[in-house]
């Protein structure tokens, strides 16, 4: 009997994997390439929510814990993925400026929100009110880390590539049957496709689309990213990726274009020279209606476990989560109460 089955292998159910590999659980992961959301994601990761100037909930502990692990995978696996590159918030207006200094002065943001005011160096960008940098972020390369982890798992028989069938999902009080084999617990971790999970179709996954571009500009000539209402991130070569669109209606992953004109728009007015669209692609991030994670345990089948709902922050919430999940399941830890998914049974009377 193996201790855990995983439905998944976006960066949640990566990291869940790692976690039992680390502590010698057993386990398999299945996953069929359906959710493209780990690998059409922008894999930033930055500890404040630049648009209205206030932290990320739990920012530090997820940082203490994502920049370990993410350097031992690095190490584990033989790449990188990781780059620790500093993101510089664009000023629109001085009153822009003001804003951000009096976030600086907070406590809760001081140690991630520099208070030197960098001058625009960057001859093709809009920037005559400067920028504010962002300490502590950088760009995760998601594509490259979960096709790399599942090299890995497939090597060691790890890895199955095919679609769930949860009609074959047999239940007992002590353990699940799956295809003959015998799990003692089942972690779904699916992103946007939770929907068509019958245990957890019913919590409030929302889902809001994402539309990227892969640009080339040679002349443009920037070593960090830059965030105004996109960013622009620079992925060597010449080529930067540009997002993001946010579309809370359609729940395809066909890109549009209409989506391609919000971000060429958006990129008219922040750069000055002249770029060629390599690439356009698009993605449905799992995201939920209070803005939190779903975490925890079905409330009638004590072996079935849910791992979902890290929205546009899955680089920094994704080691954080799995942790979560992984201690309360082998060592009994309580989850966060923000996270765990008892907050929604507990309104619809469930337990």
């Amino acid at each position: 009997m193996k201790d855990f089955l995983i439905v998944g292998a976006g960066i949640a159910g990566v990291s869940f994997a790692e976690l039992c590999k680390q502590h010698n659980k057993s386990f398999v992961v299945f996953d069929d390439n359906s959710q493209p959301s780990s690998r059409i994601a922008g894999g930033l990761y930055n500890p404040v929510v630049l648009k209205r100037f206030s932290e990320v909930w739990k920012a530090k502990e997820q940082l203490q814990l994502a920049f370990p692990f993410y350097q031992n995978l690095e190490e584990k696996l033989q790449t990188t993925f990781d780059y620790k590159i500093p993101i510089y918030r664009r000023f629109a207006s001085v009153e822009e400026q003001n804003d951000w200094f009096t976030a600086a002065d907070k406590p809760s943001l001081s140690e991630f929100l520099s208070t030197k005011l960098i001058d625009n160096k960057y001859a093709s960008v809009n920037a005559s009110y400067g920028y504010g940098e962002v300490l502590y972020t950088g760009y995760l390369d998601v594509k490259k880390l979960v096709s790399s982890y599942a090299s890995y798992l497939k090597a060691s028989n790890l890895f199955i590539s095919e679609r769930f069938n949860y009609e074959t999902v047999e239940i007992t009080s002590d353990f699940i049957v799956y295809k003959g084999e015998q799990y003692k617990n089942i972690i779904f971790a699916e992103g946007f496709g939770l929907h068509a999970n019958p245990y957890f179709n019913d919590l409030p996954l929302d889902g809001t689309k994402g539309e990227l571009l892969i640009i080339e500009a040679a002349d443009l000539k920037i070593d960090v990213t830059i965030k105004s209402n996109i960013f622009i991130l620079p992925i060597g070569d010449n080529l930067y990726k540009v997002g993001a669109t946010y579309d809370w209606n359609d729940k395809t992953n066909v890109p549009t274009e209409t989506g391609k004109k919000e971000l060429t728009d958006k990129l008219n007015e922040t750069i000055t020279c002249n770029y060629k669209i390599v690439e356009h692609f698009a993605g449905v991030r799992p995201t939920v209606k209070d803005r939190r994670p779903l975490v925890g345990t079905h409330y009638n089948y004590k072996n079935i476990h849910v791992l979902n709902g890290l929205g546009t922050r899955g680089v920094m919430l994704a080691p954080f989560l799995a942790n979560q999940l992984f201690n309360h399941l082998v060592l009994g830890d309580n989850l966060e109460k923000e996270i765990d998914i008892v907050r929604i049974y507990k309104k619809r009377n469930l337990i």
